[in-house]
């Protein structure tokens, strides 16, 4: 099982390092059970940790059949830090990898916000939205638009 989790920061190291270990189960522990997540990819929302679980899964299941790999690479990254709530915001870029080869292969940047809220001792992200802007020529997202990204942590 997964420790307590005892900063924001802590919390979105913890993201990162289940999104680039493709494992489902650190990434569901840095979330509260009653998780909201509005996101880009395949439906409008997903509420509760079961549904997530099930985006998730399938998520890093694809990856992993098609021998890749992840890199979370936060940008830009503001919190903002309350007793009991916070939120953060940042520009997250998913870079993926050959496993074999070790290659870069593709990467897309989204924009994302997290609230998170801290319960018995622990923060929790509590509601997940990440968004891509929209070209208003062909109504399809932009997903390049930005090139140089400097990481944060």
């Amino acid at each position: 099982m997964h420790n307590k989790i005892s900063t924001v920061q802590e919390a979105l190291e913890r993201y990162k390092e289940a999104v680039n270990e493709l494992d489902v189960e650190k990434l569901l522990s840095a979330y509260s059970s009653d998780i909201h997540i509005y996101d880009c990819w395949g439906s409008w929302e997903s509420k509760g940790k079961n549904d997530w679980r099930e985006s998730v899964t399938e998520w890093f299941s694809g990856l992993k059949e098609e021998g890749v790999k992840l890199q979370a690479v936060f940008d830009d990254l503001v919190i903002e830090e309350g007793e009991n709530t916070a939120f953060s915001h940042c520009a997250l870029t998913f870079e993926a990898y050959n496993i074999e080869k070790e290659e870069k292969l593709r990467q897309i940047t989204n924009r994302f916000t997290f609230c998170l809220k801290k319960a018995n001792g622990s923060w929790a992200i509590t509601h997940e939205h990440s968004s891509l802007p929209i070209d208003m020529q062909n109504g399809k997202g932009m997903f390049n638009l930005r090139s140089l990204i400097i990481p944060m942590f």
